[in-house]
């Protein structure tokens, strides 16, 4: 889900080394358009979770470096790389333990229990299988991670209210920081 072409997942192969090398991990990569108006889309974040316009400006640049020499992209591309976002999409089995109790829309690459899209609230990971509270059934379901083609969590009071909350802390933990250094002083 990191990538959905095999060039996708062969760039992912070069640049992960590079994006962990800097302190950040790739979340999903993305080479879209024609030849001539190519555009390599990467959404990555720091170990915790955040990423900032400096990051993504670190991760750029070291990312940038190595493109051009390896220049395993034919032709002309713009590189993009951003956050994944508040409703950010779920690659990583690691995601769907993470995000625990946020609702999530799920489709899979063939149909389960007669379709292919499922929503609902991720309840976590057992073993291979992402559980997932869907909307209107008592039991949870596990859906096999390999079957999940696309993941996202969806914007809801919920994850609105977590990333608030994750914000005050940073917010806080900036402030603290401060405070102890003057302290220094």
């Amino acid at each position: 889900m990191r990538g959905k072409t095999q060039e996708d997942l062969t760039l992912i192969e070069i640049l992960d080394p590079i994006a962990e090398s800097v302190g950040f991990e790739i979340v999903r990569l993305r080479l879209m358009g024609a030849n001539e108006q190519r555009r390599l889309q990467i959404m990555a974040e720091r170990p915790d979770g955040d990423m900032n316009v400096e990051d993504c400006a670190k991760l750029s640049r070291a990312i940038s470096e190595l493109l051009d020499v390896a220049d395993p992209i034919a032709g002309e591309y713009l590189l993009e790389v951003s956050s994944p976002g508040i409703d950010r999409p779920l690659t990583r089995l690691k995601d769907f333990e993470t995000y625990e109790g946020l609702e999530a829309r799920l489709e899979l690459d063939r149909i389960a229990d007669g379709r292919k899209r499922f929503k609902g609230v991720l309840a976590g990971v057992e073993d291979a299988n992402v559980a997932i509270d869907l909307d209107g059934e008592a039991e949870t379901a596990l859906v096999p991670f390999a079957w999940i083609i696309e993941a996202k969590l969806l914007l809801t009071d919920a994850l609105m209210k977590r990333g608030a909350d994750q914000r005050a802390a940073r917010l806080g933990d900036e402030t603290d920081t401060d405070l102890s250094e003057s302290e220094e002083d």
